[in-house]
């Protein structure tokens, strides 16, 4: 869930997976997948960047050692394009 703020200054925390869609009309306007719209002080990019950081946190959690596992990758596919590339241009 993240935290934002209704237009009266409360503070509400909002389970962002239902998030449908978000308006700059000029404030941000939360539409949920329920069909309900809420209007908070935050910009919409900021919405967006506390979405990513809390579904960021729950990749963390759920797979700790994805660092390490998506670092190997990388490092396997280049190797993989140097080998490529060698053989192109053999």
């Amino acid at each position: 869930m993240i935290e934002l703020t209704r237009l009266n200054g409360s503070r509400l925390s909002i389970n962002c997976d239902l998030i449908k869609y978000a308006d700059s009309a000029p404030d941000t306007v939360l539409t949920l997948v329920t069909g309900e719209k809420l209007v908070v002080l935050e910009p919409r990019s900021e919405v967006m960047r506390k979405t990513t950081e809390y579904r960021a946190s729950v990749l963390r959690s759920a797979w700790p050692d994805a660092e390490n596992a998506l670092a190997a990758k990388r490092g396997r596919d280049l190797q993989i394009l140097a080998a490529e590339s060698e053989k192109s241009t053999s």
